[in-house]
């Protein structure tokens, strides 16, 4: 019988400094005296990534795509290089490889790329030999061939190669991949928490942690602002049916798994509350209510990669109308630079602009279905003296922007009024419809 496979990831807290990454070294010697074989992914050590990008901030305020995407990958390199040393020391043998070393190709977008593929033989060579793979999380290599040149034409005409990062979050996205295309027998997500709680546990003391989260639920409260798990890595997750497990590092404990869940249907509707504070709201004031005014609003936004997340459009009166969306707040002065240029071409009045707000969710499958959980919700920050500026819906979450300073007050508010702290039963889902 075949040994079983683990993919494994280690976040940044879980590696930051040498004795956490030895203290991870030997949680790993552990894992492989249980005959498992082993792909190990990392991060940056701690706040290493922050500090890369402040560094390159303080050379430059538009720093080359390209340049920053090779300078951020070397955080990982640092993380996998030491962790194989570590490993080494303890004599079990061990490979760091690259992204690219490990077969992780991408689209090219640089800061925000997309797995294309994954040439697992590399990997599956080190480990037939007997050795721990490392892997750094983040990056792949992207690879275009162009079609219709000439045999004399330059190599580097021919085959652009070059490092790209997945965005924030992206060894979450590389373990995942990794899991799937290898087939992988489980699929471990280390971090600083137990796993995925109902919110926040630095701002809900009560907070509760869940045994099992669906694949649609953890992609609302990712998206929605809990950090604990890369949207992409849980949409892989889901594509490909890996089931992930969200576990401590400084801890033996039992974790959450991502996974499909058989039960949802006799949990409490809502699972979870997220909260965003990576938000700006942009106010268009008096746009022309005529067709193609939108797209040419929001088409350079999409050119330029800004990610407009809500959109509310007022009733047009007089031929004209107010449209307010919501982006991440560290795209606000490249949108009003983008933006403005338009206030004349388009004719409408005016653009405003808030930074000072955050989103706050509840998140849960068969929300949409069952009546009360929306009025429940504004009932709560309105008891609370909380205004809501936006509301947004799908089928498993109502999200509202509110004043940033008063998140914190809101999700403890929305917390106890869906008694989240309270362990899930058929009868507590029933009660908190009305």
């Amino acid at each position: 019988m075949p040994a079983p496979l683990v993919v494994m990831k280690f976040g940044g807290s879980s590696v930051a400094g040498a004795e956490r990454i030895k203290r991870v070294a030997r949680r790993i010697v552990r894992e492989r005296a249980r005959g498992s074989e082993l792909v190990v992914v990392v991060s940056a050590m701690g706040d290493t990534t922050d500090e890369l990008l402040a560094l390159a901030a303080a050379i430059t305020d538009e720093p080359d795509a390209r340049e920053l995407d090779v300078l951020l990958a070397t955080g990982e390199h640092q993380s996998a290089t030491l962790m194989s040393m570590a490993l080494q020391s303890l004599g079990v043998p061990a490979i760091s490889l690259t992204g690219p070393q490990a077969g992780i190709t991408t689209d090219g977008r640089y800061g925000k790329a997309r797995i294309a593929g994954i040439d697992p033989r590399r990997v599956r060579a080190e480990l037939a030999a007997g050795k721990v793979v490392i892997v750094a999380g983040f990056q792949g290599m992207s690879v275009a061939a162009l079609d219709g040149l000439e045999a004399t034409e330059p190599a580097s005409a021919v085959h652009t190669a070059e490092i790209t990062t997945l965005g924030r979050g992206g060894s979450d996205t590389t373990a995942v991949a990794l899991a799937a295309q290898l087939g992988a027998d489980r699929c471990q997500i280390y971090t600083d928490v137990k796993g995925i709680y109902s919110a926040d546990p630095r701002i809900v003391a009560d907070a509760r942690q869940l045994d099992v989260v669906g694949y649609e639920e953890m992609m609302e409260l990712a998206h929605q602002g809990a950090q604990v798990m890369q949207v992409r890595a849980v949409e892989l997750g889901w594509v490909n049916d890996v089931v992930i497990e969200v576990l401590s590092s400084f801890e033996d404990a039992p974790g959450t798994q991502i996974r499909e869940d058989p039960l949802v249907e006799q949990r409490n509707k809502v699972r979870g509350i997220a909260h965003d504070r990576n938000v700006a709201k942009v106010t268009l004031v008096d746009v022309p209510d005529q067709p193609g005014v939108a797209r040419s609003v929001f088409g350079p936004l999409a050119e330029q990669g800004i990610n407009v997340d809500m959109i509310v459009q007022n009733v047009g009166h007089g031929g004209a109308t107010d449209l307010s969306f919501t982006i991440p707040r560290v795209e606000l002065a490249k949108a009003k630079r983008i933006l403005e240029p338009l206030i004349r071409d388009l004719g409408f009045r005016d653009m405003t602009t808030d930074s000072a707000v955050a989103k706050v969710s509840i998140v849960g499958a068969g929300i949409h279905n069952a009546p009360g959980y929306a009025a429940r919700m504004f009932g709560t920050l309105a008891d609370a003296g909380i205004n809501i500026e936006m509301i947004s819906t799908s089928e498993i979450r109502i999200t509202t922007i509110i004043a940033e300073d008063r998140v914190e007050e809101a999700v403890r508010s929305l917390h106890a009024a869906f008694q989240l702290e309270q362990p899930e039963t058929v009868e507590a889902a029933s009660a908190l419809a009305g």
